[in-house]
């Protein structure tokens, strides 16, 4: 198991998130992300303004994946 941060995975906040998978956490992440919005959390709302600007393109998306899949691999395990 890994674990990561919400602002490690792109977000805003040091919330922790543990997983076996880059797909699960970042699963996890999303939902927390997506909750944080709803509720009006200010950075979270700029935290996702600035990753939607960054994906300008399926290009770019797969990057930024790339590079935060590449962020849990490297990370060591609990």
């Amino acid at each position: 198991m890994k674990t990561m941060t919400c602002s490690q995975l792109g977000g805003a906040c040091e919330q922790k998130f543990s997983a076996n998978t880059f797909d699960e956490i970042a699963k996890m992440v999303s939902m927390h992300a997506r909750e944080m919005v709803q509720n009006g959390d200010a950075a979270h709302i700029e935290a996702m303004n600035e990753m939607r600007k960054s994906m300008t393109s399926p290009e770019a998306m797969n990057a930024w994946m790339e590079e935060k899949r590449n962020a849990f691999n490297s990370t060591k395990a609990d």
